[in-house]
């Protein structure tokens, strides 16, 4: 199946920009060329793409075109760059990642900045959950991602990075009050539990390994990295905190020194011979090896 290369670069920047308009601007021509070249892309391959709504988004069968969209783009500029033509432009290579919350806030920003200027990367960070970070993988969203699920995406290699290793942390007077006897499954039942949003189950795991049991414990939601420690310093609540990230902090007490949990973390990209992927690998994997377990 040949795909023109045009419709496949207006294709992904639509779902870039989110509407026709905006994927216009970007590409100085008028939106209905841009509707046109959606079009003919969608009577190509015989299926509809993208939904139209506002902002659009990609069917099944659209993230499939998708990843190829960017797979192509990817290796186009590698190409423009080993020839030699990228660098009179002033362009960059834009490489779309997606890291869970504690490794942007610990160690990947770290790997990112050791990336070789030659290679003049520029990085689009999406923040999800490490169990659910290979979605944005496989629909073409990202080129690479760490996450906690080991098997590849079709399409992608896994290499494992190490583990994050997180304890169950709260203000000293927090624990004074709410655990004066230990983590017993009466506390815990009982005392007041963060949460980083509805798809963190950190604390609900560790609450499983120690109770043996499914607890529904009272509970605040932090969705930010730091906001989330400073929560438990405040006394908000009891938490998963990783290793990393309270290090050196006095005002924090571990309820559980001896139990804490490992999260394996893995990275994930596409399988293309790209030189800027490949750099970026080898940043992330020693910088990995640094902090990680």
């Amino acid at each position: 199946m040949d795909l023109d290369f045009a419709q496949l670069r207006t294709f992904a920047t639509v779902l870039d920009e989110g509407t026709f308009e905006g994927a216009a601007a970007v590409l100085r021509v008028t939106p209905s060329a841009v509707s046109q070249r959606i079009k003919s892309l969608e009577q190509h391959v015989g299926q509809v793409l993208l939904r139209r709504t506002r902002p659009v988004s990609a069917t099944a069968a659209g993230e499939v075109v998708m990843r190829l969209a960017r797979q192509v783009a990817r290796l186009e500029q590698d190409t423009s760059e080993e020839l030699g033509l990228g660098a009179d432009t002033g362009s960059y290579a834009t490489i779309p990642l997606v890291v869970n919350a504690d490794s942007m806030s610990t160690w990947m920003l770290r790997a990112l900045a050791r990336m070789p200027v030659r290679y003049r990367a520029l990085f689009e960070l999406h923040r999800e959950d490490e169990f659910h970070s290979t979605d944005l993988l496989r629909d073409g969203t990202v080129m690479a991602a760490v996450t906690s699920v080991p098997e590849p995406v079709q399409g992608c290699t896994s290499e494992k990075l190490g583990a994050m290793r997180y304890h169950a942390m709260a203000s000293v007077d927090f624990a004074e009050r709410w655990f004066p006897e230990g983590m017993t499954p009466t506390e815990l039942r009982e005392a007041p539990m963060l949460t980083f949003d509805r798809k963190d189950d950190m604390q609900d795991r560790f609450v499983r390994k120690r109770t043996r049991r499914r607890l529904n414990p009272p509970r605040n939601y932090v969705p930010g990295a730091l906001e989330f420690v400073e929560a438990a310093r405040l006394g908000l609540g009891w938490a998963m905190l990783p290793d990393a990230m309270v290090a050196d902090t006095t005002d924090l007490v571990s309820l559980a020194p001896d139990d804490p949990i490992a999260v394996p973390l893995y990275w994930q990209r596409w399988r293309l011979d790209s030189p800027v992927l490949d750099a970026l690998t080898d940043a992330v994997r020693r910088t990995a090896r640094e902090v990680l377990h």
